[in-house]
């Protein structure tokens, strides 16, 4: 129950330590100005060249323009110098929203109709944080750490085509972890469990074909209106009849456009709508359903159909020893149990999934929201913001579980 969640301001920050604690201005800052020039998908350009600047100046290796805009920084720990020493990697994204804001904050975004209303601003932030940290203390771990910074998250999604160009090889990566800052939870809390933690993301597009007219003389046309109207009925039926009531899953037609006035039958009518679900083996299922009913219900009443489906992400799925790691870290940082919130799930996708297909890895929630300091308006939201406390949080988080990973996967 939320009630039972710490109070954001009672949160005990001294399980942080004092050197990530000392970085809190800097995460603001960078938080801050990363927030003040945000950019779309694949124009990531100013924030590719505020990180790769960070990251030359610290000494640290990396390569740019993966993906067009993505960025990957290697950091070598020197307790070891094997070449087969484990290899980790850390995800972030960095792209922004086509969304105007609206917050009176002196860190308002500069670029009209873009915002980062998602956290990933505040993802680059401690990403950056991380690389810093680490790069300063290589003494302590004995491995090789990848942070990935990720462009076009919200889509049409950057996690493929980086992994396409290589970013898991050369050296080759074991296991990975991400996280995403969490409004649906107050600060001082974390969201991690093994298994589905978000869903799979499918879109479809879907136009009837039938035959305009006149509205006092139905017989001679073919309505697209009622055709498509029995088709977002009969959607409904697919997760209430066709799946297993313990696999959850939506269908949602989001936009229905057809006609232009009182008394014109419209030959035409347009849906569009996303499916969500977190069991794999539904993967191709709802595809072939949705067919089956748009076909069927226009056969019926004697119009025609276009179709198209797009399978945009796969579920976000955690292995559980990586998601065991990130928990104990949780645990060792999170003062009361209950900041630890193991069932936490959304139908929210990411295409995190792609790196989880390919690596072990972990994909978790830090909780974000304030709400005495009015930051829990919801992501994707023009009044979207987060506090700020957050980042530090992460930034240990982060490199405790390299730490751990290392000491457990000794080379």
């Amino acid at each position: 129950m939320v009630s039972s969640f710490p109070n954001p301001t009672s949160v005990d920050l001294s399980r942080v330590r004092l050197a990530i604690r000392s970085l809190q201005p800097q995460l603001v800052e960078w938080r801050r100005r990363l927030h003040q020039k945000p950019e779309l998908a694949f124009q990531e350009k100013l924030t590719a060249e505020f990180i790769s600047s960070k990251l030359q100046a610290w000494g640290i290796d990396h390569q740019t323009g993966i993906a067009q805009t993505g960025i990957v920084a290697t950091i070598k720990g020197t307790k070891s110098h094997s070449s087969q020493s484990p290899v980790l990697a850390i995800r972030a994204d960095m792209d922004a929203l086509p969304i105007q804001e609206i917050n009176e904050v002196p860190y308002c975004s500069q670029h009209d109709g873009v915002m980062h209303a998602c956290g990933h601003d505040g993802h680059t932030a401690i990403a950056l944080g991380t690389a810093y940290y680490l790069q300063q203390h290589r003494q302590d771990f004995a491995g090789n750490v990848k942070i990935i910074f990720q462009p076009a998250e919200e889509s049409p999604g950057g996690a493929k085509p980086m992994i396409e160009a290589g970013v898991l090889k050369n050296p080759d990566v074991d296991a990975i972890i991400g996280l995403h800052l969490w409004n649906n939870l107050p600060l001082g809390t974390v969201g991690v469990r093994s298994g589905a933690l978000m869903a799979a993301v499918e879109l479809f597009d879907c136009k009837i074909l039938g035959k305009g007219g006149h509205g006092a003389i139905p017989q001679q046309t073919v309505d697209s209106v009622v055709v498509a109207a029995q088709i977002v009925n009969a959607l409904q039926s697919i997760v209430a009849r066709n799946v297993n009531p313990i696999d959850a899953a939506v269908v949602t037609v989001g936009a229905l456009h057809a006609g232009t006035t009182h008394n014109v039958i419209a030959d035409t009518a347009t849906m569009k709508g996303t499916v969500r679900y977190f069991n794999p083996a539904l993967q191709g299922f709802f595809h072939q359903r949705i067919e089956q009913i748009v076909a069927g219900t226009c056969q019926s009443y004697g119009a025609k159909y276009e179709l198209e489906y797009c399978s945009l992400y796969p579920p976000v799925i955690n292995d559980g020893k990586i998601a065991e790691l990130v928990r104990s870290v949780a645990e060792e940082i999170i003062e009361t149990p209950v900041g630890i919130v193991p069932e936490c799930q959304t139908m929210g996708g990411e295409d995190m999934s792609f790196f989880l297909q390919e690596v072990p890895g972990c994909y978790f929630f830090l909780g974000s929201a304030n709400p005495e300091k009015n930051l829990a308006y919801p992501h994707h939201h023009p009044r979207f913001d987060f506090d700020e406390t957050a980042l530090g949080m992460g930034v240990e988080i982060f490199v405790r579980c390299v730490e751990k990973f290392f000491s457990v996967n000794r080379d």
